[in-house]
């Protein structure tokens, strides 16, 4: 049987955060000090024949609900963000493959600005709530049948 186990973070230095401030400047901050909270991405307009695809839910669960949306509407929307956009591909795919071709695609691309709150561990030593702004990339795939 396998001894257990040092958890990681005692052995891994961490090393000082540098953010930008409003101001221009820098500021560094203890990665240790701070719990990361990350919002959720603005959505777009959601329609009925919207889909946001996720990591969280089953491929099988959201490619049969995108097979059920296409039995009502001419066209659905495909919305995939960061580690999604391959999900949000391979279900665009496979609902094409199993309309033997008689659907078509039309993907667009796109970079969403994230927000992040740190927030500080202990509210009495650490300084105030700080926020992030990042970049990740987005997918917009329209899955439809072509006019006859």
């Amino acid at each position: 049987m396998a001894e257990p186990r040092s958890p990681v973070s005692a052995s891994v230095p961490h090393t000082p955060m540098v953010l930008p401030t409003p101001e221009g400047s820098t500021l560094e901050m203890d990665p240790m000090e701070y719990t990361l909270r990350k919002r959720l991405p603005r959505k777009l307009p959601k329609r009925r024949n919207d889909v946001y695809v996720n990591m969280k839910t089953d491929f099988k669960a959201q490619l049969a609900r995108c097979q059920k949306l296409l039995d009502s509407h001419r066209e659905i929307c495909i919305h995939g963000l960061g580690l999604a956009i391959n999900r949000a591909i391979n279900i665009a795919l496979q609902l094409q493959t199993s309309s033997q071709g008689a659907l078509q695609l039309a993907a667009n691309t796109s970079t969403v600005e994230l927000i992040d709150d740190l927030e500080p561990e202990d509210p009495d030593e650490a300084g105030e709530p700080l926020t992030r702004t990042r970049n990740n990339s987005a997918i917009h795939i329209k899955v439809f049948y072509p006019n006859p």
